[in-house]
């Protein structure tokens, strides 16, 4: 189905801006934007993929990852076709760099009652970036909450304050994703944009006029994604801006699409990473796509023993009161909501400080 879009202004000459992600495209009539699923049709922007499904998946919250979100959560997976970047290592490249609209049709009703359905707790929207089709997204979330389910992006936040302000209406929290580091050189050559600026000014804007909880990760790729100044830099950003109870989860990369060539990243520089992230002060720091790794676990800051123990995206172990306290020491952890009752006791391993 076909619907017009909401976030866009028309120009002269039968042209329209769209205001879905930080390209702003300038969209001639009859033509498409870089995302591939917004059209220019008689001078007003139509949302191509409004209504069209890819993909549909049953994920624990921890896959996004999120972890200091309502853990432990089933949450279904969603995504169109299309993405506003090129990342040349995109796992998801039969989605994201599809250019023909194809999917499932399900209006918004239907998507939120199959969550409901597989008993699932919340909505992601992912595998492409969500804010290319941002208004149906919100109208999938808005009947999600109806449904009481919970709404998460997983995203590049290339975004404008027009995306932001939408996510007022439906989103409950945001995984940003730099997708290897925020260096100019780097962006350009592998990702197909101009700078990282946006993404900083998107965390700002969701910081300063959303209540959406926020994460963030980093995709460590070798030899061309992995500076130790550049995870210093991001990491004193999140600090200076944010303060130190953000989450981030520096991910290991797996050879995929056009960077076949490069290896998996060494679990030392991912050590390395989080080891400089700690020095900037943030207090929570993972180590993602490495099953077994302690750095997987959350610490308490205070007396840094195990507060959640998890193995790859299970909880394995839970150390906190009713009240997301340490159990051991009574520190206060800034996670929402508490263990969803989809995770299973009798999975738990001891959790030994």
């Amino acid at each position: 189905m076909i619907r017009e879009a909401l976030l866009y202004e028309p120009l002269s000459d039968s042209r329209v801006r769209c205001k879905a992600c930080a390209r702003y495209c300038n969209i001639p009539e009859g033509k498409i934007g870089l995302c591939g699923v917004r059209q220019n049709i008689g001078g007003r922007l139509q949302l191509l993929v409004y209504g069209k499904v890819i993909t549909g998946h049953i994920d624990p919250i921890e896959k996004k990852p999120v972890t200091h979100f309502m853990p432990g959560s089933k949450i279904f997976s969603i995504a169109t076709t299309g993405c506003n970047w090129l990342c040349s290592y995109c796992q998801n490249f039969d989605i994201s760099q599809r250019r023909k609209v194809e999917g499932t049709d399900m209006m918004p009703p239907e998507v939120a009652a199959m969550a409901k359905g597989y008993g699932c707790q919340g909505l992601a929207y992912t595998y492409n970036q969500p804010t290319i089709f941002m208004e149906f997204a919100r109208d999938v979330g808005v009947e999600a909450r109806k449904n009481g389910l919970i709404n998460i992006f997983v995203s590049n936040g290339y975004d404008t304050p027009d995306t932001v302000g939408m996510m007022n209406d439906f989103l409950d929290c945001i995984t940003i994703d730099f997708k290897g580091n925020a260096a100019t050189d780097f962006v350009r050559k592998y990702i197909g944009i101009a700078n990282a600026e946006p993404i900083f000014q998107t965390i700002l804007e969701i910081k300063n006029k959303t209540k959406v909880h926020m994460e963030f990760t980093d995709l460590v790729i070798p030899q061309v994604g992995d500076s130790l100044d550049e995870a210093r830099k991001l990491s004193r950003w999140l600090y200076d801006n944010l303060g130190p109870d953000f989450p981030i989860h520096f991910l290991r990369f797996h050879p995929d699409y056009k960077m076949m060539n490069l290896p998996s990243t060494p679990v030392k520089t991912l050590e390395e990473h989080c080891r400089i992230a700690r020095e900037e002060g943030l207090q929570y720091v993972y180590v993602g796509n490495v099953p077994g790794h302690p750095w997987e676990h959350t610490y308490c800051p205070e007396c840094n023993s195990i507060a959640i123990k998890r193995y790859g995206f299970d909880i394995t172990g839970w150390n906190l009161d009713e009240n997301n306290r340490c159990a051991s020491c009574g520190h206060q952890l800034p996670i929402v909501g508490e263990l969803s009752s989809s995770v299973s006791e009798e999975r738990f391993l001891p959790v030994i400080n």
